[in-house]
């Protein structure tokens, strides 16, 4: 990361001000970049002996409700007395003249993402089959949640709930192709579009959404057996269908014997899971139909919307490089990764990689 666009996202005297004054004086400050995410972006900072993440939106125009930190902050707050594993909140801030930005702060919660492999102490058959259970039972946590009772009644409005994420994605879509269409279009896309509008189904019933919930957005408490300690990146988290957020994760778990992931988004995408002992997709659908009472129906529609919305982001990421409003590696390889999700949207649609 070039220093010119650390600068950019944290201005660390500004910040050390306005800890001071919120938490308090202390000795030791220090402010770390962490570049594993590809969206808001995340800080780590030693105040003292009290280890924080800052989460702030990427710099430059973003679109609507993209990168709503404030939001993600407000669900983790009302979340924090409830049975879903949320790391401890400590503030939020508006005032713009700290970050240039709205910002929250967290508690930095010990532990492993599984990201691109397990750990070690997990490679046994029996840990890797309760890290499966323990992301659907992380999930159904969620979807269990008394929305009304923690505050969070107004949180969204879950009625048509999941047209409006077919409308929505589509609308980002076309933000982004406002400016990346001048690189290459990507047609298939609105063959894409056009299926899911014509093929919403009804929501079963209505939850907390958490809006990007995914094995490496979880994190592992440290030792044996799996325990999720964790669950992060709540900014897209709303009121509505809880079977949007099961066919999100669905997308990103692979089975022996899928498609290889797209290359170009392959740091997206890990496969471990195929190894021995890792439940099928199918299990864990089974684990979560069995403890929410939720029939999981129209998978294709709802892993299709996934790997659309997967798109639209990828899509968003190849605006901002052209833009030149990010540093991660990542965002230029979306010229080819998009078309690449694209056909798999298409696949999908197609009973072509079935559940």
């Amino acid at each position: 990361m070039s220093d010119e666009y650390f600068a950019r996202i944290v201005d660390e005297e500004s910040l050390a001000n306005h800890f001071e004054r919120e938490l308090g004086a202390v000795e030791e400050y220090e402010v770390h970049h962490h570049q594993e995410g590809h969206s808001n972006e995340t800080l780590f900072v030693e105040w003292g002996d009290r280890d924080l993440v800052v989460r702030r939106p990427p710099p430059g125009e973003v679109a609507d409700t993209a990168h709503d930190v404030l939001r993600e902050y407000r669900v983790m707050d009302a979340l924090q007395d409830t049975a879903v594993r949320v790391p401890p909140t400590v503030l939020a801030c508006e005032d713009h003249s700290v970050l240039g930005c709205d910002f929250y702060v967290m508690e930095r919660v010990a532990g492993d993402v599984l990201r691109e492999d397990e750990p070690d102490r997990f490679a046994t058959p029996d840990h890797r089959r309760r890290i499966g259970e323990e992301l659907v039972d992380g999930l159904c946590e969620i979807h269990a949640v008394d929305y009304e009772d923690v505050g969070l009644g107004e949180f969204g409005h879950p009625e048509g709930f999941t047209e409006r994420q077919v409308e929505r994605w589509s609308e980002q879509l076309t933000w982004a192709f406002d400016v990346t269409t001048d690189e290459r279009e990507v047609p298939e896309l609105y063959d894409v579009m056009e299926w899911l509008t014509e093929n919403v189904p009804d929501a079963p019933t209505h939850t907390l959404v958490q809006g990007d919930y995914k094995l490496d957005n979880v994190m592992f408490a440290p030792g044996t057996p799996p325990e999720i300690v964790a669950v992060f990146d709540w900014e897209l988290s709303t009121l509505g269908n809880p079977l949007v957020d099961l066919g999100w994760m669905l997308s990103y778990w692979w089975d022996e014997g899928d498609p290889d992931p797209p290359a170009a988004t392959d740091s997206l995408n890990s496969t471990f899971m195929t190894r021995e002992g890792y439940p099928t997709r199918r299990e864990l659908v089974e684990r979560y139909e069995q403890q929410t009472g939720i029939a999981y129906e129209n998978d294709r529609f709802y892993r299709a919307l996934a790997v659309y919305k997967l798109a639209g982001l990828g899509e968003m990421f190849f605006r901002r490089y052209l833009e030149d409003n990010a540093d991660d590696p990542l965002y230029p390889k979306m010229e080819s990764g998009v078309p690449e999700l694209a056909d798999r949207a298409v696949r999908i649609i197609e009973g072509e990689e079935p559940l």
